[in-house]
């Protein structure tokens, strides 16, 4: 059984990459923190997309929890493989430099960037002795750019990045790619707050992007067809900054 790992699958971009994995035919492992009930809806629409799924709590910042839990999993399937892990799981705890708080800068920092480290861990070394194996980081304009209001939010995306490139140069000769995404706006959860009419025309298209565009992205960097595309990162952004 080939498998697909998205952490923080439940909604929004996560959910979008789920039921695309999905219709590429992986049983997708659904992580989620605390919303079982919007991860059993994405389930849901996995199962309509025509294949199969199944849920996994954990925090991806507690890297005990990780182990318990997705270490279990990997234990209890050696005939089951990984083959693609999403690292989607991320919060947002915005405020001006000198208004942060400790909390709001770790908490930020925990989920991003310890979170990419905790579940990558878990996986990395049946996708290197198989040698075979599709990592893609979710990442952001953010850290890429460098947004005010988000120094938390930048430093942790800004990390993620730089463990794209270093960690896609450890493990290449083993078949396995590291890449990330950068989405600018996206229609989401994350992003409803915003001031999407007053955003929009700052973006040369002229409107925020989809959950499902930024899938598509996914879908092509998890395929074989991308075997020769490593340590880079894409830009999802309507042409908001190139």
């Amino acid at each position: 059984m080939k498998c697909a790992l998205v952490t923080g699958g439940s909604r929004g971009i996560g959910r979008a990459v789920c039921i695309k994995m999905a219709s590429a035919g992986y049983h997708v492992l659904i992580n989620y923190k605390g919303n079982e009930a919007a991860a059993r809806e994405t389930l849901e629409a996995v199962q309509a997309a025509g294949s199969t799924g199944e849920l996994l709590a954990f925090n991806v910042g507690d890297a005990a929890e990780v182990q318990q839990v997705l270490g279990g999993w990997v234990e209890q399937h050696k005939e089951d493989q990984i083959e693609v892990l999403v690292n989607n799981a991320g919060i947002r705890e915005d405020s001006l430099m000198f208004w942060m708080n400790e909390g709001q800068w770790s908490n930020v920092l925990n989920i991003s960037l310890n979170g990419f480290f905790n579940v990558t861990k878990q996986v990395i070394n049946s996708m290197l002795m198989k040698r075979y194996g599709r990592i893609i980081n979710m990442v952001s304009l953010s850290g890429i750019k460098g947004l005010p209001g988000q120094t938390n939010y930048s430093a942790a995306k800004a990390g993620v990045i730089g463990a794209t490139k270093a960690l896609a140069q450890e493990v290449a000769k083993r078949g396995v790619t590291v890449n990330a995404i950068a989405p600018g706006f996206i229609r989401t959860d994350m992003t409803a707050e915003l001031n999407e009419k007053e955003l929009a025309a700052q973006v040369p298209m002229n409107r925020f992007g989809t959950p499902e565009e930024v899938a598509e992205t996914v879908a092509f960097l998890a395929s074989k067809g991308a075997g020769y595309i490593t340590g880079e990162v894409i830009n999802i952004n309507g042409g908001l900054h190139t």
